[in-house]
């Protein structure tokens, strides 16, 4: 049986106490690994080892030494592209031609990125005169904030890990991962790629675990100097509060409920292709994904008739068959909270387009976690699915008339993550997406990013701003240093 180990100062472990959970299978409902479960000794070891790191050779490598390393991991990460695409595949259940193209491409691409902010990245300086008619100049320096906990999704196991491993260690930081425990592998195996290329001991770790157990030991630590966290709003309160003792800084990704807007003036295909790959890509398990589609009366039942059949020729199936569309839901806990919300949703009286329960899988996916792609219309927008994040292949359907009222059913939520717009009115797409409370708006696409750009959620969805130079507000510790002349 395959284990996967901790990687705490370069080097892998077993637990001291020798515990392991099971990692299963989502496709099949199979053990696929055994995994160790950090406690109290693996969280203080790793999170040693990081602060060491700091003043070891990691903390006193020069910058462009550090960059060239940066390249180094996605080049490695790239040339063992085959083993992380089996392995992230293994974990979540999703088909080869999602992972091939999203989750490691991006994972390596991370790196680089944010090699390339720090190559680039000018601060501030600015000379004035001072009361006794002499001059100062001001300039403004960055330090790493230190030790990194990273607590990191299931979803998007590598892209997301990346995302936020990539800029703490391009920036100086030293980092402590937990990963998701029902996707642990590729964090492990990236531990592979730091050692073959060359990254000093302690600058990357990770200790596998459980949330309740090994993430909340992570984020209690009074040497961890800032939490990263990826995951949902409850999750994130938690973590706040544990970071408030010590006033540690927290950057937070969290849940939403994103809507889309699709006019009466819009590309009918276009939005019918976004609005397919925005509800149910990764079995609709994307914090980006929609949830809410809201639709110009002129157009509702030809747009709800196109996308139910669009999405009614979804494949479901294994892996690594080329002809899937799309996989089960990453853990039978998952599957069973989805599927309760689509027996809420009947219950509430949906008009149940498409699907709304499990599907009769054969053979080795008889016992997998997978549900049906669904469609819903006809509720309120007080109706549970309508309020609370499903997390799952899914979406309700509303019609609407004006641009006011569409615009206040989309704000009307505790979440403010993402959303779209289809017009090919180019006036009303910026005077609608200004108006949305999102911390990412696309218009006439879904999930098209430049990694440079601002990433993150308002209200509910979260805390910072991700990408490019954004991410080095809470990467970095930024220093104001004043002369007199």
């Amino acid at each position: 049986m395959k284990k996967v180990q901790h990687y705490i100062n370069g080097q892998f472990l077993d637990s001291k106490c020798g515990e392991f959970f099971d990692n299963i299978n989502p496709m099949t409902g199979q053990l696929l690994s055994k995994v160790a479960l950090g406690r109290e000794d693996e969280v203080n070891a790793a999170v040693a080892a990081a602060r060491a790191a700091l003043s070891g050779e990691w903390g006193q490598m020069k910058l462009n030494d550090r960059i060239a390393l940066m390249y180094e991991i996605a080049n490695e990460i790239d040339r063992r592209f085959d083993d992380f695409l089996e392995a992230e595949c293994l974990d979540t259940g999703k088909p080869y031609n999602i992972a091939r193209h999203i989750d490691i491409p991006r994972g390596a691409a991370n790196f680089k990125v944010f090699a390339d902010t720090m190559k680039s990245h000018a601060e501030e300086a600015y000379q004035a005169d001072t009361p006794d008619g002499r001059k100062m100049f001001n300039y403004s320096i960055r330090k790493p904030k230190g030790v990194i906990g990273v607590i990191s999704p299931w979803n998007l196991p590598l892209l997301l890990m990346t995302w936020k491993v990539g800029p703490a260690m391009a920036c100086g930081n030293t980092v402590v991962v937990k990963p998701s425990q029902v996707t642990p592998t590729t964090t492990s195996l990236l531990g592979e790629v730091m050692s073959k290329v060359g990254v000093p001991a302690g600058a990357y770790n990770v200790v596998q675990g459980k949330g309740s157990i090994t993430g909340n030991l992570l984020t209690a630590h009074k040497d961890i100097d800032a939490i990263t966290f990826t995951g949902e709003t409850k999750t994130g309160e938690m973590i706040m509060q544990a970071c408030s003792k010590g006033v540690r800084d927290v950057s937070l990704e969290l849940g939403g409920k994103n809507p889309a807007i699709i006019f009466a003036d819009c590309d009918m295909e276009k939005a019918i292709a976004e609005t397919y790959r925005s509800v149910f890509a990764n079995s609709g398990q994307v914090c980006l994904g929609t949830e809410r589609v809201y639709v110009q009366r002129p157009i509702f039942d030809e747009f709800v008739s196109k996308l139910k059949e669009r999405a009614s020729k979804i494949k479901l199936g294994i892996y690594n068959d080329e002809t899937v569309d799309m996989g089960p839901v990453v853990s039978a806990a998952h599957r069973d909270k989805v599927l309760e919300f689509y027996d809420i949703a009947k219950k509430e009286g949906a008009n149940i387009i498409l699907g709304g329960g499990a599907p009769k899988m054969e053979g080795e996916l008889a016992n997998g976690f997978f549900v049906e792609p669904t469609i819903w219309t006809g509720l309120p927008e007080t109706a549970t699915v309508v309020k609370e994040e499903v997390f799952g292949p899914c979406c309700h359907i509303a019609p609407f008339d004006t641009e006011e009222e569409v615009i206040k059913m989309a704000n009307d939520t505790k979440y403010g993550l993402a959303s779209t717009i289809f017009t090919e009115n180019l006036d009303k797409a910026h005077r609608v997406a200004s108006q949305i409370d999102s911390g990412i708006v696309w218009i006439n696409s879904w999930f098209l990013r430049d990694l440079r750009t601002a990433f993150g959620g308002m209200k509910g969805s979260g805390i910072g701003r991700e990408g490019g130079h954004h991410s080095l507000e809470f990467y970095t510790e930024l220093k104001n240093i004043c002369i007199k002349m």
